[in-house]
């Protein structure tokens, strides 16, 4: 039975920073090759609050971490039908440049340019075609609460991996906020022997022991790779994951590097920001220093798995849920910090 659809939908649009506003947008027409999605819920991301990030782009709509039903699909589409649960990726690359055939789908020119219409917070959202490519279907155990955290999860997956993570080896986790919680439990399911949590704010740091961090750092009185050597008998950490979009965390979690380990950078700074570095100790002792911008599709699918198997799970890390008319409210709770993690915004009665 086809579901009768409204002509026009509630939208979160963001005018900026602290401008968030629920306007009427008309409903999307979808093309054969596209699909129109009724949004449950969609996660706020760290990446949201960046407020030069957000003001670069604005005016938009807000949410790039959603998951809904599928309601009506374009003449040629044969994979998704009306019913299928589905949670949803922003960016899908061609598969075919040359940036795709060497795996780096979050730089192809098509991965770049494609996108949700009009956004994640939107009762409804059209899916292009180039875009069903990273468009997963549900098990029926994953909760739409639990496909929100696909796309952040994914993120985590490719960092993790693009760290060179050995099974038993340690890794510092710097910023317990969501993405934190997340490179901890995606590093511990890929094998790391010993995971170290560090933040300023013991409330974060208490749930990273609590998602099975080995030991906390509380940089707000300690010196991180002083307390870093105490814990480890000096051995430092091989792999060091920087969450912190500042160059002061980056430079630490520099200095608490083994030899011979890797930094990532998480999260980027704010464009004309200068990270100042000692070439003597990074070459010396053979340091290597990755970066990870968001994900691709091989991502998505693995961190599906993990949703899957119940090593990710919303339970742990949803604090807070508003509905649609609070997105301002959501906003601004998840740039506040503190004693949240992950905030959704929720469409639908997901109780």
């Amino acid at each position: 039975m086809t579901r009768l659809l409204p002509e026009t939908m509630a939208v979160a649009m963001v005018h900026d920073f602290n401008d968030i506003r629920i306007e009427r947008q008309p409903l999307p027409a979808i093309g054969p090759r596209e699909i129109l999605v009724k949004i449950a819920a969609c996660g706020i991301c760290s990446g949201d609050v960046m407020d030069w990030y957000i003001r670069a782009k604005a005016p938009l709509v807000l949410g790039h971490e959603p998951a809904g039903t599928v309601v009506a699909v374009g003449a040629e589409v044969s994979a998704f039908a009306p019913g299928d649960r589905v949670a949803l990726h922003h960016h899908a690359p061609c598969f075919v440049c040359p940036r795709c055939r060497r795996g780096l789908f979050s730089l192809c020119p098509t991965w770049k340019k494609s996108h949700l219409d009009p956004g994640g917070m939107a009762e409804y959202v059209r899916v292009p075609e180039e875009n069903l490519a990273d468009t997963l279907k549900l098990p029926a155990q994953v909760s739409f609460a639990d496909a929100t955290l696909v796309e952040p999860t994914a993120c985590a997956v490719k960092g993790i991996k693009k760290s060179g993570l050995q099974p038993g080896e340690t890794v510092l986790v710097t910023g317990m906020g969501t993405m934190g919680m997340l490179n901890l439990l995606v590093a511990r399911a890929y094998g790391a022997g010993r995971v170290i949590a560090a933040d300023l704010v013991d409330w974060r740091l208490e749930q990273a022991l609590g998602l099975g961090a080995d030991a906390v750092i509380n940089v707000s009185r300690d010196n991180l790779a002083e307390k870093l050597a105490e814990l480890t008998g000096n051995e430092m950490a091989e792999r060091v994951i920087v969450g912190p979009a500042a160059t002061g965390a980056m430079a630490q979690g520099i200095r608490a590097c083994a030899p011979g380990g890797t930094v990532l950078l998480f999260s980027p700074s704010p464009p004309g920001d200068i990270l100042e570095i000692e070439p003597h100790f990074i070459y010396f002792n053979e340091i290597t220093i990755a970066c990870s911008y968001s994900c691709g599709p091989y991502n998505t699918r693995e961190a599906l798995e993990l949703i899957g198997r119940g090593k990710i799970r919303a339970a742990d890390l949803v604090t807070h849920r508003f509905p649609l008319e609070g997105a301002g409210d959501a906003f601004r709770l998840t740039a506040k910090g503190g004693d949240s993690l992950k905030v959704l915004v929720e469409l639908e009665d997901l109780a």
